[in-house]
């Protein structure tokens, strides 16, 4: 009778001095993760991706806890730059984590992961990133030399770049996308520039209220040198598809859509 009392007095003692899971996050990621929503003067400074983003990208790709738990508990012991779920740049600019095999039970692991999914990225966090999003494709639009401006038209390179270790592009192939890259933004940029000062003349033709008929000119100018930029966003999404293979554009898809 001594000894089973003992043992729900140990038993009880455990679970009463067990750590929560708040705790474990904070005892086990704190020192390298953020784990409130950064402010744009701690952006620069952080050592590793905050856990607000670090989750957001989580919940991009693995959209339940159970397979978003496997993920953490599998890349935290087995960390490899082509199982992250952040852009290439994120993880050439931060290096891949350490692997904390050894270091904490991956039963703790997954109560992390758990509590992370249920509570992260927060309500505040999620509605700073869409409007930066939002602002981001508003600006995009301001002054657009493109005929096409939707998401389904994107600059692929870029998506390319953000993502190329998950894609497996060879050296070669990455070499390729970057000239396509190169030769699209600076054939863009001289468009563009061309482009400003006409809009800027119908401005204030519209203003000083002109004739119609002398307003028309300008405008097919400057439609059509949309063409030309159009044609050249043209050639740089279908050039650099030619250079993926269909492995490569099937791993490309989820990025593109996201």
């Amino acid at each position: 009778m001594m000894k089973k009392t003992f043992m729900l007095l140990a038993l009880s003692s455990a679970a009463l001095f067990a750590a929560s899971p708040a705790e474990l996050l904070k005892s086990n990621c704190a020192s390298c993760h953020l784990l409130t929503t950064p402010t744009p003067e701690q952006i620069p400074t952080l050592k590793a991706p905050a856990m607000e983003a670090v989750m957001l990208h989580v919940k991009m790709v693995y959209k339940d806890k159970k397979s978003a738990r496997e993920f953490i508990v599998d890349y935290t012991q087995n960390p490899d730059k082509t199982k992250s779920v952040c852009e290439s740049n994120k993880v050439a600019g931060f290096g891949v984590m350490p692997s904390i095999k050894g270091k904490v039970d991956p039963k703790d692991i997954a109560t992390i992961s758990d509590y992370l999914y249920d509570n992260y990225p927060t309500a505040k966090f999620s509605a700073m990133i869409k409007e930066m999003l939002t602002n981001g494709k508003m600006n995009a639009l301001k002054g657009s030399p493109f005929l096409l401006n939707g998401d389904n038209f994107p600059h692929l390179t870029k998506i390319l770049i953000q993502n190329w270790d998950k894609i497996g592009l060879t050296k070669e192939q990455q070499e390729k996308l970057l000239v396509i890259r190169k030769e699209t933004l600076s054939g863009v940029k001289a468009i563009k520039q061309k482009i400003a000062p006409l809009e800027a003349e119908v401005v204030e033709m519209a203003v000083d209220g002109e004739d119609v008929a002398k307003v028309k000119p300008i405008l097919e100018q400057i439609a059509k040198l949309k063409v030309e930029a159009t044609l050249i966003q043209y050639k740089c999404l279908t050039g650099s598809i030619a250079i993926l293979t269909d492995d490569q554009m099937e791993k490309v898809l989820p990025f593109w859509d996201s």
